[in-house]
Formats: structure tokens, C-alpha cells, sequence
């Protein structure tokens, strides 16, 4: 809930500093090593949307996949979908390249 009250002020005050009076399609990014699961999220931004000029706004999000490279033979490869093993050599050594990310992407307004 927290994250989503943040993520709300932050596109209230974007609209504002902006002169934007609506706003159809929030976009956020989020990481699929971030800990934020999206339904969660989606059920959170509509509690906390309620009562501002975001409460009818559409929430789309776009799930980053996480990415790391192995630190045994290099190979770039999705983490959740491997267990956290490299499927080349089986090392669990690895750097996370991505995937921890929670961001407001895009701010998609009426033409």
C-alpha cells in the first residue's frame, strides 16, 4: 500500500507542476526480483486512488523480467524462470542485471 500511495503523489505532482487535468493510463514497470507482486499493487492503487483525479485512471503494468549472468560461464538467463541456476552450467553464481525495478514508466494522457 505504501508503494502505491508513493507512486500516487508522485503522478499528482507531476500533473500538477504539468498542468495536467487527466490522466487515462498510468504505466508502471515492475520487476519481477522487486518484491512487489502487481496484483497486490493493482488492488492497493485502487484503495489509494480513491477520491483523486486518479481514481478512474487505467493501471497498466509492465513486468520486467529478472535477468542475471552467471558468474560461472557468463551466460545471461531469466533467474525466476531457472530457480536461480544457470541452465548452461548449473552454477547459482550469478549478478542481477535486472529486474529489481519499481518505477512510473508513463503518464498516458487523452488526445
Amino acid at each position: 500500500m505504501t508503494l502505491a500511495i508513493q507512486a500516487i503523489r508522485n503522478v499528482l505532482e507531476f500533473a500538477a507542476e504539468n498542468d495536467i487535468d487527466e490522466i487515462d493510463t498510468v504505466v508502471l514497470e515492475i520487476g519481477e526480483l522487486s518484491l512487489v507482486v502487481p496484483e497486490y499493487m493493482e488492488e492497493a492503487w485502487k484503495a489509494a486512488s480513491q477520491r483523486t483525479m486518479l481514481e478512474n485512471t487505467r493501471l497498466r503494468i509492465d513486468v520486467t523480467p529478472g535477468n542475471g549472468i552467471c558468474g560461472g560461464c557468463g551466460k545471461v538467463y531469466n533467474i525466476v524462470a531457472n530457480k536461480g541456476v544457470c541452465p548452461d552450467c548449473g552454477s547459482r553464481d550469478k549478478e542481477i542485471l535486472c529486474g529489481r525495478e519499481f518505477n512510473i514508466k508513463e503518464l498516458l494522457v487523452p488526445e
